[in-house]
């Protein structure tokens, strides 16, 4: 029997009946890749941390084929079935500082350029660019100091990838709809922080884990090499959509960079216009479904059941079909001492309008409510 990987690569072959191969199919839906090694490094952190990581697997090989290997063979030529007697000697001075001294130099051998990394990781000055990370569940924001620019990351995968109808996708669990977008050959210093619980912003190939603590700041950096798009995932367990938050930086050059700072002031200018119009309750829906489907569906599923005992059913819920201020207020400021999020710093106003005016009619809820930016704006005051 014979099994092959997503990549033609084979991975048997197994004898009849035995029990490997059964693991290894049931594995192979959930492993599309796999690799034996860090990613290819895009940054000198990220080069710094291969480089160490290879250095101390080096080491550990010394260590496994001068303590064990000789251990084996003394257990196999020295047991007791073959008549020898144990030794009757005891202590030794000489092999007591040997065996004290060598591991002294290994762990100085090893530590010392590990800090020197440590230390690396954690210097933030003289930045060209400073991003303010912030976690959510289960999503991040991204907000570019002294440039006007704010806006939140979300999963970009299907649902229907993630439930198994249809086929995963080439960057499944690993993409979003607005990435963090930076230039190439700069130093980007990131200061991380949370909302609610505690997150981890990682991306492997630019040498970055930093954890988004709530109500404390922490900062790393790094310089990416070449353009290219690298992804990543929060590190930290985070909650049941602790799967569904990638972090995703695309690297371009200066010149692409700065036409894309003119597109986002584009569309906060876009957006700020928005506000102020009344649109129809049909194109509120058409939009709510979007945004429901990156904010809101993670908890509340996509036929609005919710996931009993834990997070409530907006279908025929009193929230969703009862007064339609009570409605707005839970979504702009959330609910304490539970895991409803507050998203009037998250969502613009259109969007807010659109998400609960989505959720007010469809499922079965019929109260025929168009809410509109304006009441959004109404109810922050």
């Amino acid at each position: 029997m014979e099994i092959w990987n997503s990549s033609k690569r084979r991975i048997g072959p197994f004898s009849r009946g035995s029990l490997v191969p059964l693991f290894a199919l049931a594995a192979l839906p959930a492993r599309a890749e796999y690799a034996v090694n860090l990613p290819p490094p895009a940054s000198g952190l990220a080069r710094d941390v291969h480089d160490l990581h290879a250095l101390i697997l080096w080491i550990i090989l010394g260590i496994f084929v001068v303590v064990f290997v000789p251990m084996g063979i003394a257990l196999v030529r020295h047991r007791k079935s073959l008549g020898r007697e144990p030794a009757t000697f005891h202590e030794n001075r000489t092999v007591e500082i040997v065996w004290t001294v060598v591991p002294t130099l290994i762990l100085i051998g090893m530590a010392w350029p590990a800090t020197r990394l440590v230390v690396a990781m954690k210097d933030t000055d003289k930045e060209d660019l400073t991003i303010k990370v912030t976690g959510h569940q289960w999503k991040w924001e991204y907000e570019y100091f002294g440039e006007d620019i704010r806006f939140m990351s979300n999963t970009l995968t299907p649902r229907e990838q993630i439930q198994g109808t249809q086929p995963k996708g080439e960057h499944y669990l690993l993409e979003v709809d607005r990435p963090l977008v930076v230039p190439v050959g700069q130093k980007i210093r990131l200061i991380t922080t949370a909302s609610d619980v505690i997150h981890s912003w990682a991306v492997p190939a630019l040498g970055i884990k930093q954890d988004a603590i709530p109500g404390f700041i922490r900062d790393t950096w790094f310089r990416a090499d070449k353009p290219g798009v690298y992804r990543g995932q929060c590190t930290e367990l985070c909650g049941v959509g602790h799967g569904f938050m990638p972090a995703v930086v695309s690297v371009v050059t200066p010149e692409e960079f700065e036409a894309w700072k003119q597109e986002q002031k584009q569309l906060l200018a876009a957006a700020a216009a928005n506000a102020a119009k009344t649109f129809a309750p049909e194109e509120l829906k058409a939009m709510g479904e979007k945004v429901y489907a990156s904010t809101c569906q993670v908890c509340h599923q996509a036929n609005g059941m919710g996931i009993p005992n834990v997070f409530p059913a907006l279908a025929g819920s009193p929230i969703a079909t009862g007064d339609r201020n009570a409605h707005i207020d839970i979504v702009l400021n959330g609910k304490p001492n539970t895991a409803m999020a507050a998203f009037g710093k998250q969502l613009s106003d259109v969007d807010l309008a659109a998400v609960i005016t989505y959720e007010r009619n469809s499922w079965g809820n019929r109260t025929g409510d168009a809410i509109q930016p304006a009441d959004v704006a109404a109810r922050r005051k």
